[in-house]
Order: C-alpha cells, then sequence, then structure tokens
C-alpha cells in the first residue's frame, strides 16, 4: 500500500497531495467556493488545483453547473481510493514525525446530532485533552453511513448495518421510552393497554427509525405503523413537541429521564417497552490500526462504560 501510494504521488510533486486534498472537498460539500472556504484560499486555485488532478488522471473527475458541481464515474472511483490514500500518507508522515506514544493527525468523524451534543461532545473533549496533536473532524448526521464512501474515520451510530471492508464496535445500549404529556393524556378519548392502540393515535416519530414502532410484549416482539403527527431527524425537537402536548414519541433515556422525573411526561406502557438498539461505532478496517482512530475508539468505549456515565444505561424507574 505504501509503495503505491508513493508511486501515485510523486513525492518530487507535492501539490500532487494538496490536489487530492482539495478534490475530497470539492466532493464532500459540492461546490469550488465552500472548498475554497475551508482551505481559506479563493476558488480560482480551488479550479487550478482540480485541473491538475485531471491532467494527471487523463479524465475529467466533475460535472460542473452553475450552482453545483457532481462526480463523473471517474471521480467516483478516484473518491472511493483517495481518502485512503491522503490518510496512508498522513499517516507515515506522522509516524516520522512522532513516536508511537505521542499521538497527532486528524480523525474525521459522523456522528449523530442528538447524542453528540447531550454526551458525546464532552468524551471527544477529555480525548482532546490527553491528545493534543490529534484534530477531530465531527460531522453530525441521523443516519447510518458507510465510513469508506465517506472519507470518514469513525462513523456512530445507532441503526445496525453491515458494510464491506467495515467493522463495527458496540459503544452502548439504548433504552428508549414511550413518553407523552400529562396534558395530551388526559385529552384523548380512549384507553391505552397494548401497543396495538399506539395505532389509533398521531405520533411524533423519528426519521432514521421510520413510523414502524417495535415493542416488547409476552408473546414476543409487536410491531405497529403508527401515523405521524411531526418527523423530525434530531431528538430534541421531537422532546419539546411531546412537551407541548403534540402527542407520544419514542425518546431515548438520556434525553427523557429528567421530564419523567419530573412529571412533565409520562411512560406509556411500562410493561411493553420500546425495542432496546445499540450506538456502534464503524471502522474501516484499514484504519482500525491507525494509533489515534484506535485510541479514539478505546476512549469512547472506556467513556461510555464508566460506572457513573449514565448516556444509556438509563431504564425507567
Amino acid at each position: 500500500m505504501l509503495a503505491f501510494l508513493i508511486s501515485f504521488l510523486d513525492l518530487e510533486k507535492m501539490d500532487t497531495l494538496s490536489n487530492l486534498r482539495t478534490f475530497l472537498l470539492v466532493a464532500r460539500y459540492g461546490g469550488f467556493s465552500e472548498a475554497a472556504r475551508k482551505l481559506n484560499v479563493v476558488p480560482s486555485v480551488v479550479a487550478k488545483r482540480i485541473a491538475q488532478i485531471e491532467e494527471t488522471m487523463g479524465a475529467k473527475l466533475f460535472e460542473r453547473s452553475t450552482r453545483v458541481v457532481t462526480l463523473t464515474e471517474a471521480g467516483k472511483r478516484l473518491l472511493a481510493r483517495a481518502p485512503s490514500l491522503v490518510a496512508g500518507f498522513d499517516d507515515m508522515l506522522s509516524s516520522v514525525r512522532k513516536e508511537d506514544s505521542e499521538l497527532e493527525g486528524l480523525i474525521r468523524v459522523m456522528a449523530p446530532t442528538s447524542f453528540t451534543v447531550s454526551k458525546l461532545g464532552p468524551i471527544f473533549t477529555s480525548f482532546i485533552h490527553r491528545h493534543p496533536g490529534v484534530k477531530i473532524d465531527i460531522s453530525l448526521a441521523d443516519k447510518s453511513v458507510n465510513p469508506l464512501e465517506e472519507g470518514i474515520d469513525i462513523a456512530i451510530s445507532g441503526r445496525s448495518a453491515t458494510y464491506e471492508g467495515v467493522m463495527d464496535i458496540p459503544l452502548a445500549p439504548v433504552r428508549p421510552i414511550l413518553c407523552v404529556s400529562p396534558e395530551y393524556l388526559s385529552e384523548i378519548e380512549s384507553d391505552i393497554e397494548n401497543p396495538r392502540d399506539i395505532g389509533n393515535l398521531a405520533c411524533l416519530t423519528f426519521r432514521p427509525s421510520g413510523d414502524v414502532w417495535g415493542f416488547n410484549s409476552e408473546n414476543g416482539v409487536v410491531y405497529v405503523e403508527v401515523t405521524s403527527r411531526l418527523t423530525a431527524d434530531d431528538n430534541h425537537t421531537l422532546l419539546n413537541a411531546a412537551l407541548g402536548g403534540l402527542g407520544p414519541a419514542i425518546l431515548p433515556g438520556y434525553i427523557c429521564r429528567e421530564y419523567l422525573d419530573a412529571g412533565r411526561l409520562l411512560e406509556l406502557l411500562p410493561n411493553n417497552r420500546p425495542l432496546d438498539y445499540w450506538f456502534r461505532a464503524y471502522i474501516p478496517r484499514r484504519r482500525h490500526t491507525t494509533p489515534r482512530v484506535k485510541a479514539l475508539v478505546d476512549h469512547l468505549v472506556a467513556s461510555m462504560g464508566e460506572p457513573n456515565h449514565d448516556t444509556l444505561l438509563q431504564s425507567p424507574r
């Protein structure tokens, strides 16, 4: 891999590496202007770098329009290889410059919005304090993504998925709770005695989970298709809607626990709780052995496993 990398980059022309980095930013943000802002250069510099790498590759990498650029088939093929090439070169430089005990370099992370805001932020902060030579670039996305396709070192998700060339490491379980405000519960006419009764209500749904809710029962798992009154890809939005009396929502314990304790929300169907799920870290196999990536994954696992860490293992009291 290293021999291929050195051959591809031609170390006598280091601008090829800058051109590759520029290519990745244009592909990520869909335009020269945004890539230029990220690089603190003018758009004409970005255009020049893309033209140079297209000349090197002997192929057109982008289709250009007045507003956005889109990848050509050649561009898509390069995008599948470029992140690992750049990361491999960075790792090579890092190993030359620093001892193994001194981690440095960039880690690209994609993680869910609510979970990052509520819990992951302090964990990332403590990691950087421990390893000041490391930088973390966090993108927020409430969906499962293939880190290989996105050029990401670690993708954190609560959605189960399998990707070729990607390993997943369990971080912590989530025990969600079906919540509703006392005001809403007092207004509905029908009794809620089993999961199928939820299908008669207008619900608040989390877009990545969809409108089919799963519940535990004495006879196994029961799935109910619900009608959504409000759909969002952020749990705090659903929390506010539930507090406002718009309907029931399935919320993670770390989001709704304090409102249940305060009586501002009530738990529905405590004997038929929603299905648990896990947050997992998805890592390209070839990146898992990179010292800084492995160190961050180990830090995430250790932080979420601490006895005083109330992130997820909160079941209704």
